[in-house]
Order: C-alpha cells, then sequence, then structure tokens
C-alpha cells in the first residue's frame, strides 16, 4: 500500500475535500495537523519545496501538491494508477 501524508489545517474546507475523495477511495492516510502540531509546518515547507498552504499531499514521498491537483489527478484518470488502484470510479468535484 503506498504511504500517503497529507498535511491540513482543522479551518481548511480543501483539506476535508482532498480526505474526503482519499477516503472515498478507501484509502488510509497519515493526516499531520499544522495547527495541532505547529512544529510539521516548517517540515510541510521544506518537502513541498516552499508551498505553505494546506493541504500538502503527497504519495511515497512524491508531492502530489493541493485538493485542486488531487481531483485534477483524479479526473485525468491519473491517480488511481499512481495508487496502483485500477478499478475504481473517478470522482469530482
Amino acid at each position: 500500500m503506498d504511504k500517503i501524508d497529507i498535511y491540513t489545517s482543522p479551518f481548511c474546507g480543501f483539506c476535508h475535500e482532498a480526505k474526503e475523495l482519499l477516503r472515498d477511495k478507501g484509502l488510509t492516510f497519515n493526516e499531520i495537523d499544522i495547527i495541532a502540531e505547529p512544529n510539521r509546518r516548517k517540515e510541510m515547507i521544506d518537502r513541498a519545496s516552499g508551498q505553505k498552504t494546506v493541504p500538502q499531499i503527497f504519495i511515497d514521498n512524491n508531492h502530489i501538491g493541493g485538493c485542486d491537483d488531487l481531483y485534477s489527478l483524479n479526473a485525468r484518470g491519473k491517480l488511481d494508477p499512481l495508487l496502483g488502484n485500477k478499478n475504481i470510479s473517478i470522482k469530482t468535484r
């Protein structure tokens, strides 16, 4: 199974949408709340090449980007192959 890290904030609607898509696909992920763990914010920025907004999503340590990037990959049919999932339906916003 691919390791998925998602940096979030509880106040972020895009974070909730990204997590919903991942859950709809039956995926588990490691959520890192940068409000509850503020020391992890710098880690996120470093891993995301300077991106400071949440969510920031990583699959197997590869930076995917934010919520729009995740949904775009999904809409183009590229998310499931990236995750090794061939038979999962595509959900769009």
